[in-house]
């Protein structure tokens, strides 16, 4: 993938060549891959001012402080803080004036003789957007894709020369998110969190770039608290059972809210859950985000801003497919993990058209959905027709599918939500926005309170009730 015109070689030189810019490399892990591109091109003495790599970890802690973890946010912060102070009170009033300072810094964990797996870092850049200026900060997360050590260090290198010459020229943050694959693929690494902060990004909301992230295939998902505070899904996953919602959310309603509460009352009770601290995520696909080919990115914010009510952390992914979904929550995490899904959503989890590029077809889906005894929790529906309640265990799939179905509820793969509010069963989120954006009142009355008052306050997903006022 290339988005500039420049190649990796290019991109150094310009710095190297360019005398406004000076700053200093600290890489710990893969090796001085990143400064190496500056040695390599000529010219380095133009833009390096230092190049340290603190292999021992009593070195390192000599230099940064102790830390429970080498490759982590926390050190990779420590060592930019560092180095960013020690380079501005050694040259500050040597070259402050003319010189716009940065620090770069990585630590990570690449495949080694004792790593066999697990291969990831820390990068992040420290800089002035203007000489004197108080600094900005970009930092980002990477997961290691090749198979190979050599390949791992070449990746890194490239992909910190992207992130160096972002920060220093590109002024939109959008187009260094996409820059950071030029001259690498998204088969090579995955970036599944990037946090914009400082003076120059004020006006940047990093929910945003999340979702950029996802949009442009640098990750298959991305996630933030309900505060708006990107987070690195592995972290928050980590040794923690999951209870985890699909949906639109446009807007949350009533039923949404029950569907949690029911599910998780029900996901509390599994033994293997006794004790735990459970993590619910709400959770939106591009497909239920793109309009065409774009995105509405307030549409998405208003969403978002919407979920804060609820009080779960959000994750943003490009997995369609339920199967996909859980194999990545599987690979993040060996405690249980429950899918909650209203009964039509389940009804269409068994048509056979969605699995066609898989050999195995549906049963291989299956297959790995339900790894590692997966629990799927159906909320009922109302049949259109008769106004009756249709739960799991009544719902009808196709007649070859059917005796497959009732396997699954029969070893209580597929469970039924018991607890439920039959009063909330007819409320539809489709209907509540088209009323809702009509003027009519009584959407109020199917959405959480606090729900209604942020969108009436907000005047989200275009909401304005001094429009009916007149």
């Amino acid at each position: 993938m290339q988005s500039n015109s420049l190649d990796t070689h290019q991109k150094a030189v310009q710095i190297n060549l360019d005398a406004s810019k000076y700053g200093t490399f600290a890489e710990i892990g893969a090796g001085q891959e990143v400064a190496r591109w500056f040695f390599r091109v000529g010219g380095a003495a133009g833009t390096i001012a230092k190049s340290i790599s603190a292999y021992d970890m009593t070195v390192s802690d000599s230099i940064y402080g102790p830390c429970g973890r080498y490759v982590s946010r926390q050190r990779l912060e420590t060592m930019l803080d560092c180095e960013f102070r020690s380079l501005t009170d050694h040259l500050g009033d040597r070259r402050g004036e003319g010189t716009r300072f940065f620090a770069f810094a990585d630590t990570v964990a690449a495949k080694s003789y004792t790593r066999k797996d697990d291969w990831h870092g820390w990068m992040g850049i420290r800089f002035q957007a203007s000489p004197g200026a108080v600094p900005c900060q970009i930092i980002l997360h990477v997961s290691l894709l090749d198979r190979e050590a050599v390949s791992q260090q070449e990746a890194i290198g490239i992909l910190g020369v992207n992130l160096i010459h972002s920060a220093l020229y590109e002024a939109d943050p959008l187009a260094t998110v996409r820059q950071l694959l030029d001259d690498l693929s998204d088969q090579r690494l995955e970036v599944d969190l990037i946090e914009f902060s400082g003076p120059a990004f004020d006006h940047i909301d990093n929910r945003l770039m999340s979702l950029e992230l996802v949009h442009c295939g640098l990750s298959g998902a991305a996630m933030f608290t309900p505060g708006g505070k990107v987070i690195q899904p592995a972290d928050a996953f980590h040794k923690r059972p999951i209870l985890l919602l699909r949906g639109s959310f446009r807007p949350v309603t009533n039923v949404t809210v029950d569907m949690l509460h029911s599910a998780l009352a029900q996901f509390e009770q599994e033994p293997d859950n006794q004790g735990e601290e459970i993590l619910v995520v709400t959770e939106m696909t591009l497909n239920n985000l793109l309009q065409g080919d774009a995105i509405d990115k307030q549409d998405f914010l208003d969403r978002v801003d919407i979920l804060r009510a609820l009080g779960r952390p959000v994750l943003i992914s490009n997995f369609g497919e339920f199967y996909r979904l859980a194999n990545y929550l599987q690979h993040h995490t060996s405690k249980p993990i429950g899918l909650v899904m209203g009964v039509p959503t389940l009804r269409q989890v068994f048509e056979e058209k969605y699995y066609n590029d898989l050999a195995g077809g549906i049963l291989e889906s299956f297959g790995r959905l339900f790894k590692n005894d997966l629990k799927v929790y159906a909320y009922p529906s109302l049949d259109p027709d008769s106004g009756a309640i249709v739960t799991a265990n009544d719902l009808r799939v196709a007649a070859n599918l059917q005796h497959l179905y009732n396997f699954l509820v029969e070893n209580r793969h597929i469970q039924p939500l018991r607890d439920f509010n039959a009063e909330y069963l007819s409320i539809n989120s489709r209907d509540v926005y088209r009323r809702m954006r009509e003027g009519d009142p009584n959407w109020i009355y199917e959405v959480p309170p606090g729900v209604a008052l942020l969108i009436c306050q907000d005047h989200l997903m275009g909401y304005d009730p001094a429009a009916f006022e007149r």
